[in-house]
């Protein structure tokens, strides 16, 4: 949770904290079946409303991100299979211009991004 950072970037703070979650599970920092801080313990640490929280923890479960476990609390989900076929494409689509837009909102030139995802997709292969 020490690496959570809240920026003024007028980007929702419940986007921030889904989004840095989900960089923290794709770099491998949080593993399937790892569990969660506690929406409480978030809330505390970031000074934000828990309601912030809960709202970003809502978005990682219908995302399959994470798992709600009743009584337990929140766990790091299993990777869904590969897609296929048109879903694939679609998704992949949808995750493009989804991309692009957060890009075009940064001030991000896309080529270069698009360059450095090649790069850092080529890293992940190799390892």
């Amino acid at each position: 949770m020490a690496a959570l950072r809240l920026g003024d970037t007028g980007v929702p703070i419940y986007v921030q904290l889904r989004d840095q979650f989900l960089r923290a599970m794709g770099a491998g920092l949080m593993s399937p079946g790892d569990q969660m801080p506690t929406m409480r313990q978030v809330a505390v640490e970031m000074k934000v409303d828990l309601n912030t929280v809960r709202r970003a923890y809502d978005e990682l479960e219908r995302l399959g991100a994470v798992t709600l476990v009743r009584g337990r609390g929140s766990f790091v989900a299993e990777p869904p299979p590969a897609m296929e076929g048109h879903e694939h494409e679609t998704e992949t689509d949808r995750l493009a211009h989804q991309t692009l837009a957060a890009a075009a909102a940064l001030g991000v030139d896309p080529l270069a991004l698009s360059e450095r995802i090649a790069v850092l997709a080529a890293k992940e292969k190799i390892k």
